[in-house]
């Protein structure tokens, strides 16, 4: 069938969504893209007169293949290099979720912490999980995308909301004391100020640094204060080099730092009492692509 306008018109208004739901399954830009394009794809070679519920059947089609390709990259992900973590995307909803509570929403389904919960979720758990507490999609409506009883989707949505409830960190959300902790964080680094340092990070500290095995980063995660400090007073050995921007990343604040080839990582804090618990550093280049401000807020 040729696409007409309305056809295309009709899947441009519910893009966003699609890309949203794809990223939240996948946890990366060009996966949750490629979903998106291929759903176009189905989309615009199907007769479209006769669905009733545009968004519901896209989603329908987004989600099955982000299940597909996330059975895929589990396999994948087992010979990586080192801790995996999602690829950080710029988040700056704007007028797209005015309401204070449903920026709320998007930013936690969004957030680096619970990303990396969602890995431990079977794919369909994860579906359930992202299409319920992110979308707040019916689960009658949800057992139609996958396909299942809606009595098995409760159960799912059942076990995925314990299993991310009991892994998920209780870290500090107030934007403004996170973005003053990461620019004091970056001073001390930069200035080469351990005791400083050491005065911002919990006595339990985590850093997760994710280099894919093509930039450095540690191939553990590093625990306890002392670790982490000397690894990010030795990372900022080498600040003079860069440049760094303040930007929100993934619902929370967020330092980009540029090296003269561009993006070289991103670096996030999570606080707890107002101390650092986990410092997440990404410098896999694969990953950096969604750190353009230009892209569309997931």
């Amino acid at each position: 069938m040729a696409t007409n306008t309305v056809d295309s018109d009709e899947f441009e208004a519910h893009r966003g969504v699609l890309t949203a739901v794809a990223y939240r399954m996948l946890g990366g830009v060009a996966d949750a893209e490629d979903v998106v394009q291929e759903t176009w794809l189905r989309w615009s070679a199907h007769d479209t007169s006769d669905v009733r519920e545009p968004r519901a059947y896209l989603v329908r089609i987004a989600t099955r293949l982000a299940i597909d390709r996330l059975r895929l990259a589990r396999t994948h992900r087992e010979a990586y290099v080192g801790p995996w973590l999602p690829e950080p995307v710029v988040t700056d909803y704007g007028p797209v979720a005015p309401d204070t509570a449903e920026r709320a929403v998007l930013a936690d389904s969004v957030s680096l912490a619970v990303l990396v919960v969602l890995e431990s979720l079977s794919p369909l758990e994860r579906a359930v999980f992202v299409l319920r507490e992110a979308f707040g999609f019916p689960y009658a409506e949800i057992a139609t995308v996958l396909e299942r009883s809606e009595p098995a989707v409760r159960q799912l949505a059942g076990r995925a909301r314990r299993h991310v409830g009991e892994r998920r960190p209780r870290y500090d959300v107030d934007p403004a004391e996170r973005r003053g902790v990461t620019e004091r964080f970056l001073a001390a680094a930069g200035g080469g100020d351990l005791d400083e340092l050491l005065a911002l990070l919990a006595p339990d500290v985590r850093l997760i640094g994710d280099g894919g095995g093509k930039a450095k980063a540690p191939l553990r995660i590093l625990e306890g204060s002392d670790k982490v400090g000397r690894f990010v007073i030795a990372v900022g050995a080498d600040a003079a080099r860069f440049s760094v921007r303040l930007m929100e990343f993934n619902g929370a604040p967020a330092a980009l730092v540029l090296g003269e080839g561009g993006p070289d990582l991103v670096l996030q804090l999570e606080l707890v009492a107002g101390l650092v618990e986990c410092v997440y550093l990404m410098r896999n280049p694969d990953k950096l692509a969604g750190t353009d401000p230009g892209r569309p807020a997931l």
